[in-house]
């Protein structure tokens, strides 16, 4: 991506302490944004990534919040116009999983993944709306008032039996999505959602980690390869800038064609 391709811009990236959030927080960087590097468990890590963006000669700070917490997600975003002067971008990226067979699942498993990856998003988006909108376009930073980008997963479309708590989660997020978008572009601020496949993440290292366990993810990746978070964290840089000004209300799937249905390939 070009260095200069967000030059300007103020971006929040929630969770973005490690896996595709600290990949995200560092690409938006390289594209020359100043980053907000939310997290909320590990300091450390997050002051690491802070250091890796201030190294491309942009602003950079961390900010412990939890996204289902609704004054820590108010207090996020004014903190971020106060000290970096507005938000232009907005990834609602911070998600978990908390997986069980259905009938052992609890209420607290269920409502922790709903609160995180589907309220979270909710209140993140708000927020950044509200300050998009007290804004408006400002023309030579970008042709849009605000873009909205919410993290989901090809589990948006794809069920995932002993996941039902994530999977209602993303497809709750898609729905959001759309729903934002409609309600939102009106006001020139773009919403959309980035939807990864497998992706080599802390999040589902035993997915890919031992040989066995690659060989069988790979069944369902028709392009032969387990992504990486910099395949996402370009995708989001992508959307965010105005090389994609006109995709509003979308979700680009960033899965090597696991939503394609591999297993039909030879007639199902």
């Amino acid at each position: 991506m070009p260095a200069d391709l967000l030059k300007g811009q103020k971006a929040v990236v929630t969770g973005a302490n490690s896996g595709i959030g600290m990949a995200t927080a560092v690409a938006l960087g390289r594209a020359g944004a100043d980053v907000v590097v939310n997290y909320v468990a590990g300091a450390d890590d997050a002051g690491e990534v802070v250091e890796r963006i201030r190294g491309f000669g942009v602003r950079a700070y961390a900010h412990e919040a939890d996204v289902s917490d609704e004054d820590q997600v108010v207090e996020m975003v004014a903190r971020a116009v106060r000290e970096l002067g507005t938000v232009d971008i907005m990834v609602a990226n911070a998600g978990l999983q908390r997986d069980s067979p259905l009938t052992g699942m609890t209420l607290a498993q269920w409502q922790k993944v709903i609160d995180v990856n589907l309220t979270g998003q909710f209140l993140c988006a708000r927020e950044a709306a509200k300050e998009f909108m007290r804004r408006g376009v400002v023309p030579e930073v970008s042709r849009a008032a605000g873009k909205i980008i919410c993290m989901s997963s090809v589990h948006q479309i794809i069920p995932w039996a002993g996941h039902v708590n994530y999977a209602s989660s993303k497809g709750g997020v898609g729905m959001l999505m759309q729903t934002l978008a409609q309600e939102l572009a009106p006001h020139r601020i773009r919403v959309n959602a980035v939807a990864p496949g497998a992706i080599r993440t802390p999040i589902n290292t035993s997915a890919w980690n031992t040989p066995q366990a690659e060989a069988e993810l790979l069944k369902l990746i028709p392009y032969g390869r387990v992504g990486d978070p910099d395949d996402i964290a370009d995708a989001v840089v992508a959307v965010a800038s105005d090389l994609l000004d006109y995709v509003v209300g979308t979700t680009l799937y960033v899965d090597g064609g696991m939503t394609l249905f591999p297993g039909f390939a030879t007639g199902g």
